[in-house]
Parts: C-alpha cells; structure tokens; sequence
C-alpha cells in the first residue's frame, strides 16, 4: 500500500506574498472551492490578524460545500511577555472559526535575538504556550518552524529544542521551513532524517525557491520521512516563490509512488493550474512542466516522426495523466511527420500524393515567407488544415467593419466599432465601444455572436504579442501579432500578420474565436427574442 502524503496549499496567503499577485475575497473563494475539488488536503486562507480581507473570506468560507479540504487560519507564536489568552493574533484564529491553525515560531536564535529581540528561553515558551493553548480550544495545531534548517546548519541543539516544545505542547504536525530558500537537496534530506528519527510528530516540509530547488528540496524531505509538503499552485510567493505543488504533487504520485490524491483528481492538474493562474491573473509559463502548453510540445521532424511510432520516445509520461495534450508544432524547420500528426488528430487523410496535401504545404510556405509563424500558433494552423481538407465549421463571416477613434482635448482616446457579420444565416449589426480600437472590434463580434453562443462569454485573452517583421519600413513595417486565449478548460494560440496592426489583430482575435466555437452547438431562437435579449439588430 503506498504512502500517503498530505499536501498543505498556502496560495491564498503565502501566494499573494508575491509581487503582482492580488486576491480579492471573491477570488480566494473560488480558488479553494477548484483546490477543494481537486483533492488538496489542507487551504490556508490567510491571517485573520493582519487584515480586514482575510477575516471576511473567513467568514464565508464557512458556507463553502468542501468535500476534501480543511481551511486553515495563519498566525504566529504569542508576542513575548504577553499570555496567550491576551493575545490578540491568537485571538484572530480562534474567531475565525477555523478548526484548524498554523501558527510559526522562530527555530534560528538568530532570529529571535535579532527579530525578536528576545531571549532563547522566552521564545521557547512562546512556542509552547500558543500551541497549548490553541490545542485546549479544541483545533489542530500545524506548527511551522521558521528558517529550521538555517537555524539547525548553525545551532542544532537550539533548532531541535524549539519543535520539541512544539511536540511537547500538542503539535498535530511539525513543518520545516527553509524559509530564506538556500538549502540545497542533500541538505534538506539529511537534518529532516535527523529531525523524523528523534520526533514522534508526523514531520511536513515547507520549501522556497530561491535556489530554483524549491521542488526539489520537497521531494527530497518526504523520502527522508517528511509526509506533508506545503507550497503554491505555480509556485507563486514572495521572491523567487514557493514549491510548485503542480510540479511536486505528479512527480510524488507518478515518479515515487506516494499516494497523493486519486488519478482521476490527478487528471485535472493541467485545468486546475490554468484556472489559479486564471483567477490571479498571472501567466503561466508556457514551458511549465507537466501542465505548460509546450510541456508536451514537439517540433523537430525526427522527434515527430518517432512520437507518431510510440509516445514515449520522448515524453516522460502519457500527457493525460495530468489533464495535458500532446502537440505538435509545425515550422520551417519542421518536417512532413509535423503535418501527419496534426492531420491524424483531425482524422484526415494526409499523404503526399492528395491534393489536399499538396496545396496545403504549399500554402505553409507562402504564408511563412509573408512572417506567419505556426509553431506558436496551433489553432490558426488547424483552422488552416481544416480548411485546405474542406473540413470548415463556416459559423460566422464578417461583412464589413467600421472604426471610429475620436481625441478630444485632455480626454482619453475613445474608440468605437461598428461590425455587420453573418451569422447562421442572420446578418446581425452591432456597435461597441473599447479600450482601443482592437479591443472594440473584440467586444463587438463578441456582443454579436453572443446570442447564438452563450459560452463565448468565458473566452477571454490571456497574451497579446505584436512583433515587427521588418524593422527597415520602420512606422510602415509588416507585423506579426500572436495572441493566446483560454477558457479554463484549454488554451489556444492563434496569429495574424499585416502592415497594419488593427488588421493583424483582428485576424489573429477571428481565428481564435472560430477555433473557440468549433464544435459548440448554436442556440437558435426567435430573432426578436436574441435581439431584445442582447441588444443587437437582425436583418
């Protein structure tokens, strides 16, 4: 039977430590309901002493229908020379409501002489005194040693003394914290080894990231005998951020056989991390493993060519297992294998001898001499396939658009849009106003097709690229512009080139919304109906 280990997700608090990182209390309750769903243990929700904020998402996190997770409050020691019953942050954590507190204390007697100012003796009883105290109300205490394994490397004897009050108080769990994030693997291996040999509290391990070993330093506790990991979806926090449980959570599960949470929760990682990301509104690296677009991404003809024989050639493990896809992408330095595969996924007849074929390469060719690049850009290739095979979902043609950019005195730059598109048949009219004229005509397909797709109200940009191709024509030169869009549940890249970077734009924001609604059935109703609905014209 494989081990379990807990995961303790500290997003909500230790995550917003990092910079452009902002919760609002709506988004903190919709990240623990995703993280609730997808199997993760522990929720810290921030500290309810430290602001109006968190003592709110508290409050309502109380209603929330969790099925797997616990929500935790954060907080730290009592202040010295104060008893625990008149302290106040511990007094936050009571009212909070929680069942469950994580509160630190200083390890380092550096930092308690230095930070603390106080003395070895004193910090010890604050360690006691707030986890007994926490304990006789009645919670789980999650005790977590700050700066441990720097405090250990200097002092031992004093580190070791001040979880054994922990231990000594009622601690639930004892958590290792390299908090300034410089120890190394074998570091973190061997004081954990000492630590879980000497303690008969279940051990957990709290890593930073600022020697880029953040995961690596988790996986190496929880094989010393550590059976918590704490840490951040997409590794956000404060400086080089937290353990990435998105890395550290499959490479438990899948590399080391420890149980986690259930495969099919294991199956929803990649959706679960865009979402987080989503909600933060932070990118995510297009390279991150296990869930990153390109984290399954091939491009070299010979890598495609031995994918298409067995996927394991070259990839570490079948991309489903964590909600990924494979995907191939297709350049001038690609070769024929590239098109196969992507002609395979549509289940269309790819050989060299079709006509289709033919004038598809053909077509690849001229549009990257014109500065188009696919290999970014997956859905617009598609889009491209699908038609060279006469395998086009026609859903919507524009006929014609107006722009109007008005400046007027010290005002900002107003833009508006006017579109007539065609769709299902209607020709509808519709007019939108927008933070620049792009993002009018955006606005305004979207006003018009949403009567017929209801769910393109959940499309929205993630990345705006625009790159010069020619730099020579300087203000007149050509561009490229890449834009990559997300619906929770995938994301998509798409790409439009042009001297002018309006229309390059708009071709880019076209494919995306007609490889977004692919497949996706229209509502068809009564025109007067939609159009009193949405406010449009029909025609």
């Amino acid at each position: 039977m494989p081990q379990q280990v807990t995961i303790f997700d500290t997003t909500l608090r230790d995550g917003t430590q990092g910079e452009g990182v902002s919760l609002t209390v709506e988004d903190k309750l919709k990240i623990a309901v995703k993280l609730d769903d997808f199997g993760i243990h522990y929720i810290e929700g921030g500290w309810p002493g430290s602001n109006g904020k968190d003592i709110e998402f508290f409050k309502r996190a109380q209603s929330l229908p969790l099925k797997h997770a616990k929500i935790t409050a954060f907080g730290s020691t009592r202040r010295k020379g104060v008893r625990p019953e008149d302290d106040a942050n511990l007094q936050a954590i009571l009212d909070s409501g929680v069942k469950v507190a994580t509160i630190f204390g200083k390890s380092w007697d550096f930092q308690v002489t230095t930070a603390l100012q106080t003395t070895l003796e004193e910090n010890e009883a604050m360690i006691y005194d707030s986890v007994r105290y926490l304990k006789s109300q009645g919670l789980e205490v999650i005790y977590d040693a700050e700066h441990f394994f720097d405090g250990y490397k200097n002092n031992r004897e004093y580190a070791l003394a001040t979880i054994a009050k922990a231990e000594a108080a009622g601690a639930d769990w004892i958590v290792l914290c390299d908090t300034n994030g410089g120890s190394l693997p074998g570091e973190i291996a061997a004081i954990v080894e000492d630590v879980v040999s000497r303690m008969k509290t279940p051990i957990g391990i709290h890593a930073h990231n600022d020697c880029e070993l953040g995961v690596a330093n988790s996986l190496a506790a929880v094989q010393a005998g550590a059976r918590q990991v704490q840490g951040t979806f997409n590794g956000v926090g404060e400086r080089c951020g937290n353990a990435n449980l998105v890395s550290v959570i499959p490479n438990l599960q899948l590399k080391l056989g420890y149980r986690v949470i259930s495969e099919e929760q294991l199956s929803t990682l990649t959706n679960t991390a865009r979402y987080v990301s989503e909600i933060a509104n932070v990118s995510m690296p297009v390279n991150q493993p296990y869930v990153g677009s390109a984290a399954f991404a091939h491009k070299g003809g010979i890598h495609v060519s031995a994918v298409l024989r067995h996927s394991k050639t070259y990839e570490h493990i079948q991309p489903e297992l964590v909600g990924n896809r494979q995907r191939v992408l297709v350049s001038e330095l690609a070769g024929q294998s590239n098109l196969v595969f992507k002609a395979q996924e549509l289940n269309l007849d790819f050989n060299l001898e079709n006509e289709s074929t033919k004038r598809l390469i053909q077509t690849i060719k001229d549009l990257e001499h014109k500065g188009y690049q696919f290999e970014g850009a997956d859905a617009s290739l598609e889009l491209l396939i699908r038609k060279a095979f006469d395998k086009e979902e026609h859903v919507f043609s524009i006929e014609s658009f107006k722009l109007l950019v008005e400046k007027i005195g010290d005002n900002p730059v107003a833009s508006e849009a006017i579109l007539k598109v065609k769709v299902h048949g209607e020709t509808v009219y519709t007019a939108a106003e927008g933070n620049g004229p792009v993002n009018a005509l955006d606005n305004a397909l979207r006003k018009a097709l949403e009567g017929f797709y209801p769910d393109i109200r959940n499309i929205h940009l993630t990345d705006y690229k625009v790159r010069v191709i020619n730099d020579r024509d300087a203000t007149a030169a050509k561009v490229r512009v890449l834009i990559e869009s997300s619906d929770f549940d995938a994301t998509w890249s798409t790409v439009g080139v042009s001297e002018n970077v309006i229309e390059a734009s708009w071709e880019a924001i076209l494919d995306s919304i007609r490889y977004a609604l692919i497949g996706r059935p229209a509502v068809i109703e009564n025109r007067e109906e939609r159009s009193e609905r949405i406010g449009i014209v029909n025609h």
